[in-house]
């Protein structure tokens, strides 16, 4: 049973904006969360963690590019993405930050170029 479900990746030109959004399972409000990356070839990487309380944290490649966020009433982690780099170009999922072992969704697959 899938129960993460990531959508808003796309086609964007260096430079630009996209926001992904995920759904999850309830039960997810009690973890802290994250967003992963996995760009071609390469292992799948935290990019941005957000604790239940609303803390966040970010990898070095994205600090000051993306910001992590969730609201859950709607069962939701957000990423916005912006100055978006060719290297961001990636399928994202999010799960739990650390990761747990939990199914991880279909993801979302946003590609950088011009």
């Amino acid at each position: 049973q899938v129960q993460l479900v990531e959508s808003g990746g796309g086609l964007v030109q260096p430079g630009g904006s996209l926001r992904l959004s995920c759904e999850a399972a309830s039960i997810y409000r009690n973890y802290n969360m994250g967003w992963y990356s996995q760009a071609p070839g390469k292992q799948r990487e935290l990019v941005a963690a957000i604790t239940t309380g609303g803390r966040t944290n970010y990898a070095e490649t994205v600090k000051g590019r993306f910001t992590i966020s969730r609201d859950n009433a709607k069962n939701a982690v957000y990423l916005q993405m912006n100055s978006l780099l060719p290297d961001d170009t990636a399928v994202y999922y999010c799960n739990t930050s650390p990761y747990l072992g939990r199914t991880w969704g279909q993801g979302t697959q946003v590609t950088v170029s011009s």
